[in-house]
């Protein structure tokens, strides 16, 4: 038995859809990304779904992008931090991605907000709740990308089950 191309083409839709749903778990993997290409590898070959869920699906990749892009530097402000202090934080997890992995990231951002706020403010409680604020919102942020990332999965699932 052979595959045809559309059959190989969906299953790298689903292939890329899975991606989506880890990299949306996995830091600086764009499962937004991963996700929308899903999508338009499986419109491509099938002409599924339909423009109106197509376009809702592109709606939710790109509400997951925003999430993926500013979630962090957002939860960073509202936990007190500088603009300053947002940009070091990203800059320390780039280059901790390629070293530590993700928990020294978690570990790497919490210590710089802590340390560039305490150095800012003089106030330790001050830097601890920037730090903490930082924190929950990065692992909240990866929870609401992988919810996104995830309803987008299942709704190509029933595109395909149909």
């Amino acid at each position: 038995m052979f595959l045809t191309i559309e059959t190989g083409l969906v299953v790298l839709a689903f292939l890329l859809l899975v991606g989506g749903v880890v990299g949306s778990l996995v830091p600086q993997v764009p499962g937004a990304l991963l996700s929308l290409a899903g999508v338009f590898t499986h419109w491509y070959a099938t002409g599924e779904p339909g423009l109106g869920l197509l376009v809702a699906l592109v709606i939710v990749g790109v509400l997951t992008l925003v999430v993926d892009w500013f979630g962090g530097a957002i939860a960073a402000r509202a936990g007190g931090a500088s603009n300053t202090t947002a940009l070091l934080a990203g800059v320390v997890a780039l280059v901790l991605f390629f070293v530590t992995g993700p928990l020294g990231i978690i570990l790497g951002v919490a210590a710089t907000v802590f340390a560039v706020e305490f150095y800012r403010q003089q106030d330790a409680r001050q830097g601890l709740k920037a730090a903490l604020v930082t924190t929950a919102g990065m692992l909240a942020s990866s929870v609401a990308q992988a919810l996104l990332t995830g309803s987008i999965l299942l709704a190509m699932f029933g595109v395909a089950l149909l």
